[in-house]
């Protein structure tokens, strides 16, 4: 370490890796206004924060298996902090969240834009408060991974897209904020997806349900929104690639591939 340079702290270490998930990978420098924010916030320069950013890049193993190095010589504690984070995903997202409320000086509630007029009290509160938080950086976490590009139809209108599961809500409570479950998706698609007339290979191939092909309705209308994408590959995120084991979950047990 360079003379006059401080150690990074647990708490500073969290922070930096719940910006590192709401990132498109791309906008990882200096000059993002993001990072700027969160430099000011913990005392540090937005070079700094950058590079530890990197650092984290080079943790990350889906950028590993596509031969992308991020920057070298993470520390010891990086490297266990990047471990209890990425192997927690239900406590430490939302840890990180309340952390960065109480270093912006507001509330987790206001941070998450949460109408706290709307909530009970007492654990009712805290458990729907807890989540709401999980699932917003959720979706963060799933959009700028696939900068905000749905990964079929390549749609990049915020507005129009869903952080969608692969293995359901209620079917995997581990694994419900592990991004790697999650998938960007339109909403018609993500409907699709989710009742089975469409599903993603393991080699990440859309394929469309012999229900649809058996219909006898809208066939104008299918072919443009369904047909046309069958055995496309999808639209790869840069970070959290699908784990191909609930892939095969949901070809397996949630898509219809029968056209009864």
């Amino acid at each position: 370490m360079k003379k006059g340079q401080r150690l990074w702290t647990r708490e500073e270490l969290i922070l930096a890796i719940n910006l590192y998930c709401k990132l498109p990978f791309g906008k990882i420098h200096k000059g993002n206004s993001e990072i700027i924010q969160l430099a000011s916030l913990i005392g540090r320069t937005p070079s700094s924060v950058s590079l530890k950013l990197g650092n984290f890049a080079s943790l990350d193993p889906s950028l590993k298996a596509r031969d992308i190095k991020g920057v070298s010589n993470s520390s010891k504690l990086d490297k266990e902090i990047w471990n209890e984070f990425y192997n927690n995903w239900e406590e430490l997202p939302f840890e990180s969240e309340r952390l960065l409320a109480n270093y912006s000086g507001t509330t987790i509630e206001e941070l998450n834009q949460i109408d706290i007029t709307q909530l009970p009290v007492g654990k009712n509160r805290e458990r729907i408060v807890k989540t709401r938080v999980n699932q917003s950086f959720f979706r963060s976490s799933i959009l700028a991974s696939y900068d905000f590009t749905c990964c079929i139809t390549g749609i990049s209108q915020p507005e129009l897209l869903i952080a969608g599961h692969i293995m359901p809500w209620s079917k995997d409570e581990v694994n419900r904020m592990n991004p790697r479950n999650g998938i960007a998706i339109n909403a018609l698609h993500d409907k699709a997806f989710e009742d089975g007339l469409i599903t993603i290979t393991p080699d990440y191939k859309v394929k469309v349900s012999p229900k649809l092909r058996k219909s006898k309705k809208d066939k104008e209308a299918l072919e443009k929104y369904f047909f046309r994408y069958e055995d496309k590959e999808i639209i790869l995120p840069k970070r959290f690639l699908p784990d191909k084991q609930f892939l095969i979950y949901h070809n397996q047990y949630r898509f219809q591939n029968t056209s009864r």
